[in-house]
């Protein structure tokens, strides 16, 4: 075997592999459920810079499709495993490619290119200014994870306790987890506290996200009407995953964000990760008294008086000056340049652990997460204060 040959996921190693799958190498060896899969290390993406286009190094593509093959070909998830992500003080929380549902060793091979590719994009190089002591140094290197997709019935993110006696927060959507991460649904909240207790609420749950089985990748489906007042997760279900999570981040000696997903019953660990930021308080203040103030998740805590500037695509992104308050449906990943400017964030949809919330904590600028309808009832330009720590934007 060369020096590029892939890595069987429990071999994974921090120096070579990445945290992402350094971590889920040794959850995997110890017992925990992960979905097999392998690495390709970063050997072969300092390999690919060498070469125009990243081409893949002479041998990969044969070592992908012998791994591939010994998982049975079957759908896999294609995920970055960088040298500066899921670390202690930075979680490059999307940043970075993450592809479902990729099949077949073409494909496969692409996802990987793709993976390396986002290593130099721009969201990249925005993160790694804002977060890094020296990014004049040389980019990450990449490693990327491939494993078995999770056909999920219902996936999401939690995140164990920073204090001891503290409770879990998980969030929940029916499908994929995508759409959690990415703050494209407002899902089910379930605290669990230290003695067992679950406290939940019901989100707006009006799309998910699954496996296209006609032409790969993932399509987005209504949930039906009537199944969106029903919990995502029982009481003992939430209890279990909180277990879980419990054991994951006593195995990893601290608080963990975790993504995981169920299927068919069976619970898996999809990603485990140090919490860079730690969410706001919870909070009991009421609305304002003559009703202006609207309401959301609190995402990441402060109070900022700006400018709201509404924001629905990139198209937009030339109009938001320094200091504006953020005002979108929601926040892909291509817009974390704009959290290097901006005073604040308001989402339409989300959780406080989709990827938007957690940068915005790492970039300590106050947010407020899932205020329906927020892009219309704002107007655009209007002086508005907004209270992260209690979930509040109050137009002035």
């Amino acid at each position: 075997m060369n020096e590029t040959s892939v890595t069987p996921l429990p071999n994974a190693t921090l120096d070579t592999c990445g945290g992402k799958a350094a971590t889920l190498g040794r959850l995997l060896r110890e017992g925990l459920p992960v979905p097999e899969g392998f690495v390709v290390p970063f050997s072969a993406h300092r390999a690919a810079r060498t070469a125009p286009d990243l081409r893949p190094p002479v041998g990969l593509e044969h070592e992908v499709a012998e791994a591939l093959a010994l998982l049975g070909d079957p759908p896999v998830a294609v995920r970055s495993s960088a040298s500066n992500e899921d670390g202690t003080g930075a979680s490059a929380a999307g940043q970075y490619e993450s592809l479902l549902a990729v099949q077949g060793v073409a494909a496969v091979v692409e996802a990987i290119r793709d993976c390396w590719t986002s290593a130099s994009s721009p969201r990249v190089t925005a993160y790694r200014n804002r977060t890094e002591e020296d990014p004049s140094r040389t980019g990450p290197e990449m490693g990327v994870l491939v494993q078995r997709l999770v056909d999920a019935d219902v996936s999401g993110v939690m995140f164990t306790p920073v204090r001891p006696g503290g409770t879990i927060r998980i969030e929940a959507n029916p499908g994929l987890g995508l759409s959690v991460v990415g703050g494209t649904v407002s899902p089910d909240t379930y605290e669990v506290a230290a003695d067992g207790t679950v406290r939940s609420t019901i989100g707006g749950k009006e799309t998910r996200l699954d496996r296209d089985e006609n032409r790969g990748g993932v399509i987005a489906r209504p949930v039906p009407e009537h199944q969106r007042s029903v919990p995502s997760l029982d009481e003992s279900t939430a209890a279990r995953l909180a277990a879980l999570g419990h054991r994951v981040a006593a195995l990893l000696d601290g608080p963990q964000d975790i993504e995981w997903a169920i299927s068919d019953g069976t619970t898996w660990l999809l990603q485990a990760r140090p919490i860079t930021a730690p969410l706001p308080e919870a909070s009991t203040s009421e609305a304002a008294p003559d009703g202006a103030s609207m309401s959301g998740t609190p995402g990441s805590h402060g109070v900022v008086t700006g400018t709201a500037r509404v924001v629905r695509g990139p198209s937009d992104f030339g109009r938001v000056r320094a200091g504006d308050i953020l005002v979108c449906p929601y926040t892909d990943p291509a817009w974390t340049p704009l959290f290097t400017v901006a005073g604040g964030v308001v989402t339409e949809t989300g959780g406080a652990l989709s990827h938007a919330a957690i940068v915005a904590r790492e970039y300590n600028i106050p947010a407020v997460i899932g205020i329906p309808h927020a892009t219309t009832l704002v107007r655009d330009g209007a002086p508005v204060t907004l209270d992260g720590s209690a979930g509040a934007l109050t137009p002035h």
